[in-house]
């Protein structure tokens, strides 16, 4: 697991941005073609993206407080 609380919070910024907005993106513009698996998978990296930047966010606070 990794232990920088900054490197979880901005991979998961970066996972919810690439599945949330960037792939739905590009498959609305028809650059890339929609598929039942590239929908599945642009949810699942937004979804884990959105819990490791929750859980990042938690760390990152709970180490500054001290």
């Amino acid at each position: 697991m990794m232990k920088s609380p900054l490197l979880m919070l901005n991979s998961g910024v970066i996972m919810m941005f690439v599945g949330g907005i960037l792939v739905p993106f590009l498959m609305v513009i028809k650059v890339i073609e929609s598929t039942y698996f590239l929908n599945f998978f642009s949810w699942g990296l937004s979804t884990i993206g959105l819990a490791l930047g929750a859980i990042g966010f938690t760390m990152y606070s709970k180490t500054e407080k001290k």
